[in-house]
């Protein structure tokens, strides 16, 4: 059951909660001086989009099975990036650059998914032949 939910769905519940609870994305979490002298701060919106991509490759990696399972994860990968899109268009707290590109993330695992598994199924198929 866990196979067919889609991760991403992961990184935009988290920014929902931190856009309602106030939570600001700029808010540095950690910094640490580099051997260059410069200071890099982390914030909470880099934390966020590092997930993000983190939570992408591992949905690439499973868009290459095939079954029952693959299919409910496109689906509801699809229904996360339509919210996403809404979240992003209609409310003013998700018009951030930081959702933007969360939304991005989920384009993308939308549409890879259905590529990568329909370019491996038709290898699946072609095996047989």
């Amino acid at each position: 059951m866990f196979g067919s939910l889609p991760l991403m769905a992961i990184v935009v519940i988290v920014y929902n909660i931190l856009a309602f609870t106030g939570t600001p994305l700029d808010m540095s979490l950690l910094e640490a001086k580099l051997v260059s002298g410069a200071v890099w701060s982390v914030s909470v919106s880099d934390v966020l989009l590092t997930s993000g991509l983190i939570l992408l490759f591992l949905e690439m990696i499973s868009a290459t099975r095939t079954g029952s399972s693959t299919v409910i994860n496109h689906g509801l990968s699809l229904v996360v990036f339509v919210a996403a899109l809404v979240e992003f268009i209609v409310l003013p707290q998700f018009g951030t650059s930081t959702f933007f590109l969360i939304t991005m993330f989920t384009l993308l695992d939308v549409v890879a998914g259905f590529t990568v598994t329909i370019a491996t199924a038709r290898r699946d198929f072609s095996v047989g032949e």
